[in-house]
């Protein structure tokens, strides 16, 4: 029992740490405790990113629809979501500074297909599905050379710009944030904050803890039209509901 105690422990602590700790009882140890509140974050944030999409993509499903979702904004997010993982699992980083990215990817890919197949092409939902799993397979593989992938982490920053931005042009447009789930929003808002202080911590590369900075202004510009959005659908159905 002790041993599956110290096995499950050292998930989160490093071997020096659970030495401090439990041990020589050293619980003031600041190197342990931020490097163990940052294990925990991580593990955190890649528990809760299993489902962190679901509630969006349960939306799509319930309404048949994917209007006021900007597919092309879909992709961009798609790839720098992609390049950071590819990076950092081909650098070696461990799992809990990145690990949310796998789930991240697999249901923003589910998320741009449905908007392709209830936009009328379930073709090229198919097509894009199958493309994107043969690049995946490619840049994990290793076949893929380290400075092609830092040149994908690098170009991350403008292109999160450019998805959000993209997303928050949309919502400007539309007048209301349409098929985007609040809970999916908060919840990347909330995971892009917490992976700064993970990446300073655990990687301190540069180039990650960028683009999770940038991530997190523009993560939060679109949380911002959510609130300020928040009612619109509701006045646009009574609106519509008083003209019946």
């Amino acid at each position: 029992m002790a041993d599956i105690f110290k096995y499950l422990l050292l998930s989160v602590l490093t071997e020096n740490c659970y030495t401090e700790y439990f041990e020589k009882y050293n619980f003031l140890d600041v190197p342990c405790f931020t490097s163990t509140l940052s294990k925990g974050l991580g593990i955190g944030i890649i528990a809760g990113s299993i489902l962190v999409k679901v509630p969006q993509i349960l939306k799509i499903l319930k309404n048949k629809s994917g209007e006021g979702i900007n597919v092309y904004g879909v992709y961009l997010e798609l790839f720098a979501i992609t390049a950071n993982f590819a990076y950092s699992y081909v650098m070696g980083f461990p799992f809990s500074a990145w690990g949310e990215g796998t789930f991240l990817a697999i249901q923003t890919a589910v998320i741009a297909a449905l908007v392709l197949h209830y936009g009328g092409s379930t073709g090229s939902a198919t097509v894009f599905l199958a493309i994107y799993v043969g690049l995946v397979s490619v840049l994990v593989s290793k076949l893929t050379p380290v400075d092609v992938l830092w040149s994908m982490q690098a170009v991350n920053v403008p292109i999160i710009v450019i998805a959000k931005s993209i997303q928050v042009i949309t919502n400007y447009r539309n007048g209301s944030t349409g098929q985007l789930s609040a809970v999916t929003l908060l919840l990347l808002f909330g995971g892009s904050i917490a992976r700064i202080f993970t990446s300073l911590v655990e990687t301190g590369d540069f180039i990650i803890i960028l683009t999770y900075c940038v991530s997190t202004v523009a993560n939060g510009a679109i949380v911002a039209q959510l609130f300020w959005y928040w009612n619109a659908d509701n006045v646009k159905k009574t609106n519509k509901k008083k003209k019946k």
